[in-house]
């Protein structure tokens, strides 16, 4: 029974590319582990972007920095 948990930033993604998400990783894990995909779940999880910090600073404060210059 695998677990894939894919984090993203809550940033619009669509409910098309999530399908995709969990299509593409439920295939790798049949054609590299021969995984039952009734039983491989898929968790996407959103977060918010002042919960996801990189470089000593939050997402949203990058991003703010990026759409100044």
């Amino acid at each position: 029974m695998p677990y894939v948990n894919i984090r993203v930033t809550n940033e619009g993604v669509t409910p098309e590319q999530k399908l995709e998400l969990i299509k593409g990783s439920t295939e790798l894990l049949v054609r590299v582990l021969n995984k039952d995909p009734a039983t491989t779940f898929v968790i996407i999880d959103e977060v918010e972007t002042d919960n996801w910090g990189v470089g000593y600073e939050n997402i949203t404060t990058r991003r703010q920095k990026e759409k100044q210059r």
